[in-house]
């Protein structure tokens, strides 16, 4: 790479920080809470959203962003049905949502009137460049389909996770699936991250995620919340 390329991939990489810090100033301003949702596809994401809009949005206010590769809109149209705000991002079919999208996808949101606004990337393990976005925590959502080895081979992604979501662990029963072997992977390359074993479809366990918003919302736990299938 020539001078050139240098100093242009420098000039990017300090722009999409400025564009970074913007994006956390707006959302530490609002008092939104803001979480980048990464995994694969068919991890769960979307089912997560929709278990935490069900068990949650009668004590917070939610917004969600929806990370979409194609003009296919099926995961906003489902979210959208729940009745929180929902606006789309189209990568275009490149990695992941970055900082200037979101920028884009925060203006078309009600943030004043939000309490989390949940980002769902697109499915990858090849984590994009710029993971944070601005928001104030990764949270990577694993599934027990995928296996027990996934924090050995994509060690990065799951080295800048602040929690680990285990979801579809109600195929734990059916599914080879180590969950020791999965967490000694995770602090192998990530000893800080939380680890929520979970079942967004039956609702199981679900309580210490939500246990876990609430106290980053700055709200006391409330483990009653509903933990319903969601319809």
């Amino acid at each position: 790479m020539n001078a050139t390329h240098l100093q242009l991939a420098g000039n990017v990489a300090n722009s999409n920080e400025r564009l970074e810090n913007e994006n956390r100033r707006i959302f530490d301003a609002l008092g939104v809470f803001a979480i980048n949702l990464m995994g694969s596809p068919g991890s769960g994401k979307t089912h997560l959203i929709l278990r935490t809009i069900q068990g949650l949005s009668a004590q917070l206010q939610i917004g969600v962003v929806e990370g979409e590769t194609t003009s296919v809109t099926l995961d906003s149209e489902q979210v959208m049905a729940s009745g929180v705000p929902v606006t789309e991002v189209n990568t275009g079919g490149i990695a992941g949502v970055d900082a200037t999208m979101l920028s884009r996808a925060m203006a078309k949101l009600p943030l004043s009137q939000l309490d989390l606004v949940l980002v769902e990337n697109v499915g990858n393990l090849i984590l994009p460049a710029s993971p944070r976005l601005g928001t104030h925590s990764n949270v990577l959502v694993a599934s027990v389909p995928e296996g027990d080895d996934k924090p050995y081979k994509y060690p990065s992604i799951y080295s800048s996770a602040d929690v680990v979501i285990l979801n579809k662990t109600d195929l734990l029963p059916a599914v080879p699936f180590d969950l020791a072997y999965f967490r000694r992977g995770i602090q192998r390359v990530n000893p800080a991250a939380l680890v929520f074993p979970l079942s967004a479809y039956t609702g199981a366990d679900v309580h210490r995620w939500f246990d876990w918003l609430f106290e980053q919302c700055g709200l006391p736990k409330k483990a009653s919340a509903m933990q319903q299938r969601p319809e």
